[in-house]
């Protein structure tokens, strides 16, 4: 296992999306593994946790998590840009090498069979309710969050620490054209 890789408690694995976070998807099927990026992904509801993504019919990912019925949801960091950006924009159809152009480093929980990628700042594995109607037609995939981990460098207690932590384990935010943004600084409304 990675460093800093420590599980979150799944009622608090919602946090780990509800900033509108771009993420990666990983899957896993007949021995192929892919990772793309995805800007279209959200928490759904708490208990238990859901997830929806969409993932485009062209997606060799998408094929991969049909026929698996897992998939991970990572939130990748500002230290993943490039990687981030260049699994989104390469096909595993034309570029049968992409993870290793890429520089993506795969590893395994034991017990699931999605691979996560290393040096995200969290992985939320997945499995897939099927949902026939809303994947053919909208290309959405509604998900149950089985585990769920983050790097405590930057989620701690239930809640992410980007204001204290390295901004390069800040969060990525995808606009269009290879253009992002990193998660800025925390703003807090006074209680009363």
């Amino acid at each position: 296992m990675p460093a800093h890789f420590q599980p979150v408690d799944l009622k608090k694995a919602y946090r780990l999306l509800n900033h509108g976070p771009t993420v990666l998807v990983s899957a896993s099927h007949d021995g192929v593994d892919n990772v793309m990026a995805a800007a279209w992904a959200c928490a759904l509801d708490f208990d238990p946790p859901k997830v929806t993504v969409v993932l485009d019919k062209i997606a060799k990912t998408r094929q991969l998590v049909e026929g698996s019925g897992w998939m991970v949801l990572h939130v990748p960091n500002a230290g993943q840009l490039k990687l981030t950006h260049q699994v989104g924009t390469q096909s595993l159809a034309d570029t049968p090498d992409k993870l290793t152009q890429a520089g993506v480093e795969l590893f395994r929980v034991e017990g699931y069979p999605a691979p996560l990628v290393a040096g995200c700042s969290a992985w939320l594995m997945c499995r897939v309710i099927n949902e026939p109607h809303n994947q053919s037609t909208y290309d959405l995939f509604i998900a149950e969050v089985v585990a769920a981990w983050a790097d405590d460098r930057v989620f701690q207690d239930g809640h992410w620490t980007f204001e204290t932590a390295d901004p390069a384990l800040r969060s990525l935010h995808y606009v269009a054209g290879g253009h992002f943004y990193a998660i800025g600084e925390a703003l807090d409304v006074e209680q009363p």
